[in-house]
Order: C-alpha cells, then structure tokens, then sequence
C-alpha cells in the first residue's frame, strides 16, 4: 500500500459524515497520509475535506421534497461523479444516502471500471426491496455493514461481499457513560424508590412529533394519575424545541424540555424508562439499558407500501437479538393505557424489566466488537483496494 493514497468519500448525512471521519482518520494510521474529495460534512472536512457543496443539501424527506428538487438532485449526482471521474481517487467510499451515493457510484464506474468501490452502511434490504442486493454487484466490490445480521442477509440476496465492521454506538463515549451510570443506580429499582423518570421521545422530524405526542400526552396523563411519582422529561434537538414547547403548554402533567445532544445524554442517565418513536433511539436506549416501549405512525405514503416491507418487526434490538425485546405499537394500534402500563412495569423490579435489560446485554454483547469500526472499516478499504489492485 503507498504511503499516500486518494480517497473520493461521499457523506449525505451527519450519520454518514461522522462514519467517514472515523474510517479517514483510521486510514491515516494505516497509510501514512490521506487526501480527500467528494461531499460530505464537518467531520470529513476536519480530516482535510473541501466538499464540493453542502452535503445538507441531500438531507431531504419524502417523496415530495424529493420531486421539489428533483432537478438540482439530478445536476449535484452528475457534479459528483464527473469531479471523481476526474480526480481519479485510488478508492471511492460511498457511505449511506443510498438514493444519491449509488447513482454517483454507478457513473464512475462505468468511466473507471478498475476504480475499487467501497459502500459503507448497508443499504436495508433486508427490509424492503431486496433485489437492491444484487444489483450492486456491478458497481461495488464491498459492503461495510455496522448490523451484525445484515453480512448474511447480503449473501442471501446475492449481494456484493459484506463485512460486519461495528457500530458507533457500541463504542460512542456517550452511551458508555450512561451505561455506566444505569449500572450504578440500578439497586434502586429493587428497592422501590417512589420517584422515577420517564422520558418521552416523539422523534426529531416535525411530522413525527405531531403524529405521536398527543397519543403521549394521553399515556403521561394516565400514568401520572395512576402512579404520581413519575417525572417526566422530554429531550428534543434545538430546531424542534419552540414546536415541542408550545405543544406542551397545555398539558395538565408538567415535562421537563432538554434540548442538545448533551442534555439528552443527561437526561439518559437519569431515566428509568421510556416512551419512544421507532429509529435509530431505540437502539440507543437498549445499548444504554433503558427499557423502552416504542411506537410508530406511519404517514399516508408509508402505509401505501407497507405490503412491501418484508421485516417481522421495525426495531433494531430485535432484529439483532432475533426475537421480541422491545415491544412496539403502530398506528390505531397504539393505546395510550397500555402504553402507561408499560411504563409502570418497566420502571420498578418487575420480571418484565429484568427481561427486557437481558435482552439488551444479550444485544450489546453481539454488536461489540474488539476493534473500534472506524478501524476494521479501514482495514476492509485497504484490503478491498489490494483485491482489486491484484485482479488487475
């Protein structure tokens, strides 16, 4: 491997654009000297990145954000891959945002056949969509995967090679110190301490937060009512937080709001139990050992094709741990009395939460993995970089 190597990475989102400051810096060690192009965010741009635009540009939801700027899409994949074609990197890494990652991908493969491709987050086949699979094979030669399962369920669909490299929360500093403060206070739920916190997390997305907090409120309501100890904390993301405000003034139980990721974390270490929508947050709160029940309404169009998801269940905890740990709710089926019953069964010594917390080690267990991701995601891209190199 030559002591300086060129790197095209294309990042879409804050997810994707952290992923690729890991997997770089884990290069440099390797490689000796690193340098960059393509798009992507703070992160990528710490290690040496001049993005080509403002990777926010390609955080955009649904089908009619999508339609909207759907000319301005099309003109950023053909700026993309031309810069690449140009640029003649010794390695593309595309990470995440599938929908424009594999559009570039595939132009600058059929200009630089010999040019290793590398997409790292695997894209959710196993979810919908499966013959995604094997329609990469022509343009990516590896796939690096941050869910254990998803490396099998690759070569099922005939997809491209797919390495489990790890996933960020496993070794995120944040979740090992809630982790360790969980630990810590766990004796009190044995000993029935009356205060308990529960937090409520409706999502980050306005559409998500109108759709499930009023059903919240009710559930808060009946908790509060039936076991009044509860207190009640609300974390949300800055640009959500006047929104979240104003949908609480009225209600009769009060919440505390905490807004950033750091008082999110806080308030992480100090929870008991949660009500949560469906994501990425689920498995947060099972790698921090928070039992959690979680909740999902869909919008018109997600319910238009729901016929085409194929997945047994919406939450990571138990497609890892392949069985039901985390219960969920979707749509009419979401009862705010359950809901509160949950709460309270979760939130003390009960076989329920004892349950629940094994299911979680049991997770925790299969996802850690003794090289941080960054660094075996690196050794994959070198690895792939020397398989194609030697099969000319």
């Amino acid at each position: 491997m030559p002591g300086r190597i060129k790197v095209a990475v294309i990042a879409g989102e804050v997810s994707g654009d952290l992923l690729g400051g890991d997997l770089i810096r884990a290069l440099k060690l390797k490689v000796g000297s690193v340098s960059l192009m393509g798009v992507g965010g703070e992160a990528l741009e710490a290690e040496g990145l001049v993005s080509l635009f403002d990777y926010s540009e390609l955080s955009i939801m649904g089908i009619s954000q999508v339609l909207a700027r759907l000319p301005k899409l099309l003109m950023r994949i053909r700026q993309t891959a031309d810069a690449i074609i140009a640029a003649k990197p010794d390695v593309l890494v595309i990470i995440d945002s599938p929908d424009f990652t594999h559009r570039v991908a595939k132009a600058v493969r059929a200009a630089l056949p010999a040019l290793p491709i590398v997409n790292y987050v695997c894209p959710s086949v196993w979810a919908w969509k499966p013959e995604r699979a094997l329609r990469m094979r022509p343009y990516v030669d590896h796939v690096l995967a941050i869910l254990p399962f998803e490396p099998e369920a690759m070569e099922t669909l005939g997809g491209p090679p797919t390495t489990y490299v790890g996933h960020r929360l496993a070794s995120d500093a944040n979740v090992l110190a809630v982790r360790a403060a969980q630990w810590a206070k766990g004796g009190t739920h044995a000993r029935g301490e009356t205060q308990r916190t529960c937090l409520i997390l409706p999502g980050s997305r306005g559409s998500e937060i109108t759709r499930l907090l009023p059903v919240f409120r009710e559930a808060v309501e009946i908790l509060a009512r039936r076991s009044p100890g509860f207190r009640f904390v609300l974390p949300t993301v800055p640009r959500q937080a006047d929104a979240v405000r104003a949908m609480l003034r009225d209600w009769p139980v009060e919440v505390e709001v905490r807004v950033g990721a750091q008082a999110k974390w806080d308030a992480f270490a100090q929870a008991d139990v949660a009500m949560a929508a469906s994501g990425t947050v689920i498995l947060e709160l099972g790698l921090c050992s928070i039992p959690v029940v979680s909740n999902y309404k869909a919008d018109w169009l997600i319910r238009m094709m729901h016929k085409r998801i194929r997945i047994w269940t919406a939450n990571l905890p138990n497609l890892i741990g392949d069985y039901v740990i985390v219960p969920e709710y979707f749509n009419e089926s979401i009862r705010p009395g359950a809901l509160a019953r949950w709460m309270e069964r979760l939130a003390t010594d009960t076989p329920e939460r004892r349950a629940m917390i094994g299911g979680f080690d049991a997770v925790w267990d299969i996802m850690r993995t003794e090289v941080p991701p960054g660094e075996r995601a690196a050794a994959v891209v070198i690895e792939t970089m020397a398989a194609k190199a030697a099969r000319g």
